[in-house]
């Protein structure tokens, strides 16, 4: 291979009273049903990279940071990219206040290196690491790990949904936001300089097959 490795829901409310002759059912937990929703609401290709993220309307956090950061441009223009992208569920996931952190104007630039952390300079189906361990250089920089075991995944996140075949890219649908290596050491430290996205993404390393 030349280039190898770089949720909204709703949740149904069970009500009525049970009959005087039957056993009373146990409530239904709201966070299971909310994850089973959430499981089967399955991503559709409807154009670019964004336009199929602002249809699927799993991902509206990852598309507000990324019109923060000045990427959403590069995301629906660039070719051959593929997007980890992480549902609103995942964000809502992080630790308390980390989200907050990361969007605050003075953090800009941590917040776009997390997001590009999610984002390869080329297509990389599943296809291409079902069954083995491979690792990616993502635009960020550090590479993210690819396992294509039982349960596909990226680094610690699960792949939810894979290979939605937008126009100009894959999007890959994760539960868990990935963090470079001390993403949030650094918007701790509250950087005061504004960033900008790079006029163009840097080309993709490519690696060897892991054995």
């Amino acid at each position: 291979m030349n280039r190898i490795l770089t949720t909204t829901a709703a949740v149904a409310l069970i009500a009525g009273a049970a009959h005087a002759q039957t056993a009373a059912k146990p409530a239904a937990d709201p966070v299971a049903a909310e994850s089973k929703a959430a499981s089967a609401a399955k991503v559709v290709a409807a154009g670019d990279i964004v336009a199929t993220a602002k249809a699927s309307g799993q991902f509206n956090t990852f598309l507000k940071a990324a019109e923060a950061t000045n990427l959403t441009t590069l995301l629906k223009d660039n070719k051959n990219l593929t997007v980890f992208a992480p549902t609103d569920a995942a964000f809502a996931a992080l630790p308390a206040g980390e989200l907050d952190k990361l969007m605050l104007p003075e953090n800009k630039a941590q917040l776009q290196k997390v997001l590009i952390y999610h984002v390869i300079n080329a297509k990389v189906p599943s296809s291409e690491f079902k069954g083995a361990t491979r690792k990616a250089a993502t635009v960020a920089g550090p590479s993210v790990e690819l396992a294509g075991g039982a349960t596909l995944k990226v680094n610690d996140a699960d792949i939810v949904q894979a290979d939605v075949m937008a126009t100009n890219g894959i999007i890959h649908v994760v539960d868990k936001v990935l963090l470079p290596p001390g993403a949030m050491a650094a918007a701790n430290t509250a950087v005061s300089a504004s960033a900008t996205a790079p006029t163009t993404l840097p080309a993709t390393q490519v690696l060897p097959k892991a054995n």
